[in-house]
């Protein structure tokens, strides 16, 4: 099953692409895409939207993983990157890929076993987990780190389906 992993952010919402066969993980790609500073909000977004339109596109994730928004103490920051995850959530829906939303806890939780880890820890939790793929910017790490959060919550979510569809028998 392949999976998209998308971190919003409005100057650079990270992707990655996995694909998952029972408990491997295969990392596919990851990227950026990126808005420019000096362009008006309105621009920005939606050059956030067509870059996202495109990797769905061009990915055909069965599945999407989406970082919720850690609020800041400024209200201003938090409100533009509410705005750029309600564009990574419009564009998902428009491909037509099923989303899930985890906060950032759950998502350092499932790759490193702790949710206090540290941007470094995950980082390298995710290299390992991916048969050390380079994966580059922090946005698209963070983003495979969602990708990887999602297969591990699918997949314990199908064993139960399993289980219970089992018993019921």
């Amino acid at each position: 099953m392949r999976l998209i992993g998308l971190d919003p952010g409005l100057r650079h919402t990270g992707w990655g692409l996995i694909d998952v066969d029972g408990p491997r993980l295969r990392f596919l790609a990851c990227g950026t895409v990126d808005s420019d500073d000096g362009a008006p909000l309105p621009a920005r977004l939606v050059m956030l939207y067509d870059g996202l339109a495109a990797v769905l596109r061009e990915a055909r994730p069965a599945s999407a993983a989406v970082e919720e928004t850690v609020v800041n103490r400024n209200a201003g920051s938090s409100l533009k990157l509410g705005q750029a995850r309600g564009v990574v959530l419009l564009a998902a829906a428009h491909a037509g890929v099923p989303v899930e939303e985890y906060n950032a806890k759950r998502i350092k939780r499932s790759v490193t076993g702790t949710g206090a880890a540290d941007k470094g820890q995950v980082a390298a939790m995710v290299r390992i987990l991916l048969g050390h793929a380079a994966v580059g910017s922090a946005d698209a790490t963070d983003a495979l780190a969602a990708a990887i959060c999602h297969a591990h919550h699918l997949g314990t979510a199908q064993r139960l389906a399993a289980t219970t569809g089992a018993l019921g028998a």
